[in-house]
């Protein structure tokens, strides 16, 4: 499998760009030309340093409006391209990508593009040069790849091939299964890239809102799987055009866009066994079962003020650790660990964060398959020393350097519980009534939620939900959900694009923790309001206003809207049932609870309470420079 990226993709100058695509792990380039142009340095040395970073330039591109041109204009179009020639061989590449024309004076014709390329095969084959000719959405006569296909197969010419580009295709609907007819031999190169489905004009749509395959709505996988089909085994290259990636941390967006290859080629091997590309063998996505904690870093006075709040929602102190000051609190399923010990990552997680949730651990049908799987994907692992008695659980890094653990039922990690926690007896706090945990939500920067949601969706079987947008008195915040099948593994990543929302305001105050709230589930929202009210939970007030609105918009029984009045409880429903909806008042940096019914299959996370849930939330939030807890 040889993986490649397009120059353009990336932020940075081209040594900065050279630098973060050799880290991320790629085996070639496509030189941009204008990425060329820009830098110091001679066609000679600029092959040089990419080959000492490790890397071959798999393609140079582009070279525009060359076929089907009049006189004079198609002499000058052959001038152009010899010169192009000479540098591609002081590059130290053999392939050009000759993307079809759009200029004004194009005439067409099958025919005489295929003698256009006829010629030019000669000319290439004479300096051991190959050109691969590609289908613009928008070309003047050609924007179909089976029409590039036919001026290729007419120009008859070994040095001649066709490179065709998933966007390209995709973005035109045309079906990618047409590829599948194509012999391999004559396909030069494949370009991937995937993109939100937004309908605009198709060269600006390219050209701003093109992200990795995965983060977006285009079905790559299917047209990859159509290429691979046909015996194709050359270079898999990303050709990204994005405003945000343009922006971003050249690093972060190349490790994205490997991820997302190897990602793509595992799921094309699984469902085209016979293909000829030599894909790894990993193992595949992981099923989750469920969260299997959640683990706070605090200091002893955020840890007694955190006790009092988890006994209040009915938890109990269920063990203390053999060697560490760490305590577990139980209620049916949930865990939530309380780390104060002055050593190890919650201790550094705390002093970087303050109380944070640093950890969260998963429970998974193989932990040792998960971290094989993550260290493919680019994931970086994590270890730290353990003491006599303890479990050394896989674990990797996850969103804002925080961990997520993995906890399986076929070793004795499933038992760290007994292991290593000593049980606490005689806590008798009145039960709540949760569950387990139904969601985690965590919140970053906006330009990040691309980079996580592949993240999820590459490592785990998880789906991505229709991306929600919030609105905040400070501004907007995007949601995005991803669900394993079964409902055992649900995150919700909300994406703050400025600092004065309620999540932006989180990022800034905690200096970029991860997990802001965590959603407990139960059976029965009424009941467990009534035993919580009984335990001294106080939680957030809900105004009038909102119940008023809610019996006029959704027709509601007026004693139905008093019980959730009563109860402080939001309320929405979808087609197929309800959902309710309770929250714990803010606590650390803005951290909270959440408390939620489903019934009836209903699929979604109350969007439409979001506006109202973050008012109160700012209502009740301390003035700046206020001591918070």
């Amino acid at each position: 499998m040889k993986t490649s990226i397009a120059t353009v993709c990336i932020a940075g100058d081209l040594r900065e760009k050279l630098a973060a695509i050799a880290a991320a792990g790629f085996d070639g380039i496509e030189i941009f030309e204008q990425d060329f142009i820009t830098f110091d340095a001679s066609p000679r040395e600029v092959g040089a340093m990419v080959r000492d970073h490790g890397l071959e330039i798999s393609l140079f591109q582009p070279f525009r409006d060359f076929e089907g041109l009049p006189e004079p204009e198609r002499a000058r179009a052959f001038d152009r391209m010899e010169r192009k020639f000479d540098l591609m061989q002081e590059l130290g590449t053999d392939l050009v990508l000759v993307c079809s024309s759009v200029h004004p004076k194009a005439l067409g014709g099958i025919d005489r593009m295929a003698g256009d390329f006829r010629e030019l095969g000669e000319r290439a084959a004479r300096r051991g040069l190959r050109v691969g000719y590609e289908a613009l959405a928008w070309g003047k006569h050609v924007w179909d790849h089976r029409d590039a296909w036919e001026v290729v197969r007419r120009a008859d010419h070994p040095n001649i091939g066709l490179i065709v580009d998933s966007f390209h295709t995709l973005g035109r609907k045309i079906d990618p299964d047409t590829i599948r007819s194509i012999p391999g031999d004559k396909i030069f190169f494949v370009q991937l890239a995937d993109a939100p489905m937004i309908e605009m004009d198709l060269l600006y749509w390219s050209r701003h809102f093109r992200n990795m395959p995965g983060e977006g709505d285009l079905n790559v996988t299917r047209f990859t799987r159509a290429v691979a089909a046909t015996g194709y085994d050359g270079p898999f290259s990303l050709e990204v055009f994005n405003d945000q990636f343009r922006g971003g941390s050249p690093r972060a967006i190349a490790l994205d866009g490997h991820r997302s290859l190897v990602y793509l080629l595992d799921q094309v091997k699984r469902a085209e066994p016979d293909i000829a590309v030599e894909v790894p063998d990993i193992p595949p996505r992981i099923k989750p079962e469920g969260v299997a904690f959640i683990e706070f870093a605090a200091n002893e006075e955020e840890a007694s003020l955190l006790r009092t709040l988890l006994s209040s929602l009915g938890f109990r102190l269920a063990g203390k650790h053999i060697a560490k000051q760490v305590e577990v609190w139980q209620q049916g399923e949930i865990r939530i660990v309380v780390n104060t010990d002055p050593e190890g990552f919650a201790h550094t997680a705390h002093i970087a964060h303050g109380l944070n949730i640093c950890d969260v651990g998963l429970t998974v049908e193989s932990a040792q398959a998960t971290v094989e799987r993550a260290a493919a994907l680019g994931a970086t692992p994590f270890r730290q020393a353990v003491g006599p008695g303890e479990l050394e659980i896989p674990a990797i890094r996850g969103v804002g350097s925080g961990l997520l653990h993995f906890i399986d039922r076929q070793s004795d990690l499933n038992d760290v519980w007994r292991i290593e926690f000593t049980p606490v007896e005689g806590d008798s706090a009145p039960d709540g009534g949760l569950t387990r945990i139904d969601h985690i939500a965590q919140t970053m920067n906006y330009e990040e939620m691309l980079t996580w949601s592949l993240f999820y969706i590459s490592l785990f079987e998880t789906e991505k939900l229709a991306t929600v947008d919030v609105v905040d008195p400070g501004g907007l915040v995007r949601s995005q959900a991803l669900e394993s099948p079964d409902g055992a593994l649900r995150v919700t990543l909300n994406g703050a694009e400025t600092h004065r929302t309620f999540a932006g305001r989180f990022i800034a105050d905690s200096f970029g923790s991860s997990v802001q709230h965590v959603a407990f589930a139960t059976d029965d929202i009424f009941a467990t309001a009534a035993a919580l009210n009984g335990s001294g939970f106080t939680g957030l007030p809900v105004p009038e206003n909102y119940y008023d609105d809610l019996s006029a918009r959704m027709g509601l029984e007026a004693e139905f809207v008093d019980r959730l009045r009563g109860a402080n409880i939001l309320y929405d429903q979808d087609a197929e049932g309800a959902f309710y909806q309770m929250y714990s008042r803010t606590f650390g940096d803005g951290i909270f609870f959440e408390i939620v019914q489903r019934e009836n299959g209903y699929g979604g996370y109350g969007a439409p309470n979001a506006p109202f849930r973050i008012a109160a939330q700012r209502r009740l939030g301390p003035a700046p420079g206020m001591p918070k807890f």
